[in-house]
């Protein structure tokens, strides 16, 4: 998009925080539960069902993005998408999202408004009749991105990580590695010295565009989360921290042993295993049950000496960490 004359697009420090949060506002149309929306102390939210699925994830610029590789509307549409994602992840339709933020002060209002572009064209494409309904501003040296989101369970039962029983198939929806792959481009390609720079489309080769925008524009399958809970998942989580990592915390809940079956996983068995934010969901079925959009990866079996297995042998990847696996320069 072409740059704004400054003197259209002021700096955040040098503006009202009105006015901000009207740039926000004007560009986030209202969730279709909405009964009340923006303007008083809280919002008012319908909950047909009677319950409200709650979740909450923070974006802090360092550990979770890095400004040199993350636009404005990427940004927006992260933050969105993986909040999203927890709501589907229990079985639940998301409804509504708040939004609170840090900026610092020499920031351009047009940031803010691609932001608040990215939080609504997420909403639009993954959740529709989600939408931003209010949140938070205040400046700090240090932007901060927090999302509450919230969905209703349309009266099912919520799907739970403890209900994986043996003899269900594992399954999966959504890529696996990919969102990783396009970390590594970035880390391995994009930087001078420790330094992110912006990344140069030309130098990207074939399939890492696709890898760079799962990780910088996640595109999780939310529709599918209520999907798997009417067909009769047994248990469900987001994978956000790595295939193996997930699947561990899967099993430990439910007491069960996850075996897998690596042929099932891709081309790159380490990096679907290890690789963190995908965002796809992880969910058991019980025989015959497995719905579309979802692939078998794996089968349910007692518990044993191990947690999770690969091909039978024990997996000892340790999984996705962002404050070991992001550097702590800024950029």
């Amino acid at each position: 998009m072409p740059s704004r004359p400054e003197a259209d697009d002021p700096r955040l420090g040098d503006v009202s925080e009105g006015r901000v949060l009207q740039a926000i506002l004007t560009r986030t149309p209202p969730s279709a539960h909405t009964m009340l929306g923006p303007g008083d102390d809280a919002a008012v939210i319908a909950a047909p069902s009677g319950s409200v699925v709650a979740t909450t994830d923070t974006l802090v610029h360092g550990p979770d993005f890095r400004l040199a590789w993350s636009s404005g509307y990427d940004l927006g549409w992260k933050a969105a998408a993986v909040n999203l994602a927890d709501v589907a992840a229990m079985g639940a339709r998301p409804t509504a999202l708040l939004v609170a933020l840090a900026v610092p002060r020499d920031l351009r209002l047009s940031f803010v408004e691609r932001l608040a572009d990215g939080f609504r064209d997420a909403c639009t494409a993954l959740a529709p009749g989600c939408a931003v309904v209010g949140g938070d501003l205040t400046v700090s040296d240090v932007l901060t991105v927090a999302v509450t989101a919230l969905g209703d369970l349309e009266g099912r039962a919520p799907v739970t990580r403890s209900g994986a029983r043996p003899g269900d198939a594992v399954a999966v929806a959504g890529e696996l590695g990919l969102a990783a792959q396009g970390l590594a481009v970035l880390f391995g390609r994009f930087r001078d010295g420790d330094v992110p720079v912006p990344v140069d489309p030309a130098r990207l080769g074939p399939g890492e565009r696709a890898a760079l925008s799962a990780q910088l524009r996640p595109t999780p399958p939310i529709a599918l989360g209520a999907v798997a809970a009417t067909a009769g998942a047994t248990a469900m989580m987001d994978i956000s921290d790595g295939l193996a990592l997930d699947a561990r915390r899967m099993a430990d809940a439910s007491g069960v042993t996850l075996a897998l079956d690596g042929s099932a996983l891709g081309p790159d068995v380490d990096r679907a295993l290890a690789g963190g934010e995908d965002h796809a969901l992880l969910a058991t079925f019980p025989e015959g049950a497995l719905p579309p959009g979802f692939r078998a990866i794996g089968v349910v079996r007692a518990r044993g000496t191990e947690d999770l297995l690969c091909d039978g042998r024990p997996v000892d990847t340790s999984g996705w960490d962002p404050y070991r696996d992001w550097d702590s320069v800024s950029g």
